[in-house]
């Protein structure tokens, strides 16, 4: 392994120094490099290619175990180890499922007349806003994010992400819609039937009493 270290590396650095480092003779690294690959090299430079093929082939979604079973369905022999030992040597890791999303249980006793009617175009600004709310995934857990958007820019006006799913965030969104947009006098605001997009539609009532 350190003498594939050094060969890898040896445009980078001179041989001489990763020799002294990793403690090894240079006389031992350039026998080495002419020395003609082992059976035990070539069978795992061999089963290495199947390994990589089954990986890529999963989307980089299986774990050694699942290639191994692949390998073992196309008439190979061969260890479970040997199989997680040349996934570490080639880096192979399986992607992390994906979370499914998150349960929303909230109540949709009321539901709203569908004035918009798909008709996702405006005269002027401030007469139509669309708005909706959804989750993303992240490194650090699920990223939430409400959005107001005005139809005739297409521009998002207002918008909030917090990292718990709350009515507060899609009300935040829509605050500071109306904040930038200086409390417009009419408006048609629509949003899904989601729980959260609701407690919009209750804010716009308040705003507009």
């Amino acid at each position: 392994m350190r003498f594939e270290f050094i060969a890898k590396h040896r445009g980078i650095w001179p041989v001489s120094w990763i020799c002294e480092a990793l403690g090894v003779s240079r006389s031992g690294f350039h026998a080495w490099l002419v020395r003609a690959p082992s059976a035990r090299a070539r069978s795992d430079e061999e089963f290495g290619a199947r390994v990589r093929a089954s990986f890529i082939s999963s989307y980089r979604t299986y774990g050694a175990r699942r290639v191994w079973h692949d390998l073992l369905a196309e008439g190979l022999s061969c260890g479970l180890l040997r199989v997680e030992r040349l996934m570490r040597v080639h880096g192979l890791k399986a992607r992390p499922r994906r979370r499914g999303l998150p349960k929303d249980d909230g109540l949709r006793s009321a539901i709203a007349d569908n004035l918009l009617d798909r008709q996702f175009t405006a005269e002027a600004p401030n007469q139509r806003w669309i708005a909706d709310f959804t989750s993303i995934w992240t490194a650090e857990g699920w990223l939430y994010v409400a959005v107001v958007i005005d139809l005739f820019s297409r521009r998002v006006i207002g918008w909030s992400m917090s990292n718990t799913m709350t009515a507060q965030i899609v009300t935040d969104a829509l605050i500071m819609a109306i904040w930038r947009r200086g409390k417009p006098d009419a408006l048609l605001h629509h949003s899904d039937q989601g729980s959260q997009c609701k407690r919009v539609r209750q804010a716009a009532l308040r705003w507009r009493r």
